[in-house]
């Protein structure tokens, strides 16, 4: 369901061919009601509304991200594309919880995650895990950190960073770039 004749311009604007399997779609919207099977050939599909739509392919992408000047491009390729495989397994999703939309914004708009995964890997160390929980400063808003943790391949020692991001309204936002993180 559309709201209005505009976004059939985004609909028709999204669609490039040949669909390939490194197609990213992000679509930011509501998602309504369930559809009566009799509109859907007899599925029962949820009605969303869309606000925007972007479509890109992975490759274009990353080859986007400003690269750390320390880093070559040789290097910073393939651990962006990593990073970003990774938080898409992670944000494998519809975008209808808080945390999705999080790691959603920050895979396709935060590009300071890519170049703190370059550096903490030419300092030999691997991104470990990614961990999406609510913020100690969430009170009448919806804030969530997300913190990268890093583990040293020749010590063990892990290193971790953090986001802030605010998911309360229908657009996230950057709350706190990223920064050092310490465990309480």
């Amino acid at each position: 369901m559309v709201r209005d004749p505009l976004d059939y311009d985004l609909l028709s604007e999204a669609l490039r061919a040949p669909p390939r399997r490194d197609d990213i779609d992000v679509v930011i919207g509501t998602l309504g009601p369930i559809a009566a099977p009799e509109l859907c050939n007899g599925l029962a599909l949820p009605i969303v509304r869309f606000d925007q739509i972007y479509s890109f392919d992975t490759e274009t992408l990353i080859k986007s991200i400003p690269r750390p000047e320390k880093i070559d491009a040789e290097r910073f390729e393939p651990i962006a594309n990593d990073v970003f495989q990774r938080l898409s397994q992670l944000a494998d999703n519809a975008g209808a919880q808080d945390e999705h939309r999080v790691l959603n914004y920050l895979a396709v708009c935060y590009q300071d995650i890519y170049a703190r995964t370059a550096e903490q890997h030419a300092a030999n160390d691997s991104l470990d895990s990614v961990e999406v929980r609510p913020s100690r400063l969430s009170t009448t808003r919806r804030i969530y950190d997300v913190i990268f943790s890093y583990r040293n391949r020749s010590t063990d020692v892990v290193t971790k960073f953090f986001v802030r991001v605010d998911a309360t309204e229908q657009f996230p936002f950057l709350v706190t770039k990223i920064s050092p993180y310490y465990d309480c």
